[in-house]
């Protein structure tokens, strides 16, 4: 053996890193790549990907979408139902809404004046309804024996009835009743006794009748004239009354007793 041939024999071989071959190194990375390829594959089998839907669900997204059918017949009765008891307006009437006008507009609008008139009825009841509510307070002690009445307040004194009833009170106006009706009697009566009270008056005589050409023989206004001078608008001016003597009409007038003004 030549001594070259022994000195590589003593030598180590290289170690082969790949390098001196790029065509297996190129074959091991393609099947690396193909490895992790099927496992990702594999991997995707057991799960669905975001855009797919799983069988059963698309079962039931085709069960939603199906249309239903309904009969004709079904839709014909509920509809019926629906309209039972509706009235359909009438045209001719006056009171339906054309389309477009306006409700405000058809109104009158009042004028100063009636605004003005109405407010002052309205402070005239209240003020009226005010007083009704402090005289009503004061009550009157009233006796009628179907010949003769009386009555009065129970805050004046009783010998101002007795002076009355004995025709001692000078008569300051009289109102003769006969020929009117019970609505104008009442009526009229309550103008006069508001009016002489008005002018400081004391008493006056109202003439009622005595009914004596009635059928039950006894005049209607003489069945009224107690209630009237103790109750209503008429005896918020009444102090007493009383049946007159003989003198002034006896059982077909009464005297009535004005109260002061305040």
């Amino acid at each position: 053996m030549s001594k070259k041939k022994q000195d590589d024999a003593g030598k180590s071989p290289k170690r082969d890193d790949g390098k001196n071959r790029p065509f297996s190194t190129a074959l091991v990375g393609l099947k690396k790549k193909l490895e992790e390829d099927e496992a990702a594959k594999k991997a995707a089998k057991g799960k669905p990907t975001s855009g797919s839907i799983a069988p059963h669900a698309a079962g039931r997204a085709a069960q939603k979408s199906k249309p239903i059918k309904v009969d004709a017949r079904e839709e014909d009765e509920s509809f019926h139902r629906l309209m039972s008891g509706v009235v359909p307006l009438d045209g001719n009437k006056a009171s339906r809404v054309v389309k477009g006008a306006d409700p405000l507009a058809a109104r009158a609008k009042p004028t100063i004046e009636a605004l003005t008139a109405r407010a002052k009825t309205e402070a005239e009841e209240v003020h009226e309804h005010l007083r009704r509510l402090v005289d009503g307070g004061t009550r009157f002690e009233v006796v009628d024996d179907g010949r003769r009445v009386e009555g009065r307040r129970v805050d004046l004194a009783p010998q101002a009835l007795r002076s009355l009833r004995r025709g001692a009170v000078p008569i300051d106006g009289r109102l003769d009743l006969h020929g009117f009706g019970a609505g104008e009697a009442h009526d009229a009566l309550t103008e006069f006794l508001k009016s002489k009270r008005e002018r400081g008056e004391r008493c006056v005589l109202v003439i009622h009748g005595k009914g004596e050409h009635s059928p039950s023989g006894r005049g209607l206004l003489r069945g009224e004239i107690g209630a009237w001078l103790s109750q209503g608008k008429a005896s918020e001016h009444v102090g007493a009354f009383a049946t007159a003597v003989d003198e002034d009409g006896g059982e077909g007038a009464v005297y009535v007793l004005l109260r002061r003004n305040a």
